[in-house]
């Protein structure tokens, strides 16, 4: 197997890894939503749009790789995710600072923005109580879901920014 052979292996064994990481947390994120019950507030729903994006990117670096398109296309879209990856870890941070009080949180977190289907917006008030950015549903060894977010794509992005830039 040449170097260059292998080389792309790596890359697409990479992407491979990146891909399914990627969907594994936004499908824990998922889990604990619908199965575990803790609704997610606006910042919550927001760090997960580097995994929605993401995930699919590292599906097309992975079929970048398998149709043997040139290093530089997989090494590029591996780039990309990394590039989402340190976006999330930057909102994974800021929502955990805004729970421990360090920064403030958007003023509108927390606030209903409309009617549930098949119900009208004063019923739902009396049942459903949106949570707050500022208070953590869950701590897990001390650490919110959003500072265990922000551990996830920090070791997403030291991956994948290892993988886009190493050596042919």
């Amino acid at each position: 197997m040449s170097i260059t052979a292998s080389a792309g292996r790596r890359q697409m064994l990479t992407a491979s890894f990146l891909a399914l990481a990627m969907a594994g947390v936004v499908g824990s994120a998922l889990l604990f939503e619908h199965v575990g019950g803790y609704l997610p507030c606006k910042l919550c729903l927001e760090q997960r749009l580097p995994y929605y994006i993401g995930a699919p990117v590292m599906a097309s670096a992975v079929l970048a790789s398998a149709l043997n398109l040139p290093g530089i296309v997989t090494r590029g879209l591996i780039l990309v995710g990394a590039l989402l990856m340190t976006w999330g870890l930057w909102m994974g941070v800021h929502h955990s600072g805004v729970e421990w009080g360090w920064w403030a949180g958007p003023t509108d977190c927390g606030v209903v923005s409309g009617a549930p289907a098949g119900g009208n917006l004063l019923d739902s008030l009396n049942t459903v109580i949106p949570p707050s950015c500022d208070e953590a549903a869950l701590r897990i060894l001390g650490l919110s879901l959003a500072g265990w977010n922000a551990i996830a794509a920090l070791i997403l992005a030291a991956i994948g920014y290892r993988a886009a830039f190493a050596k042919a």
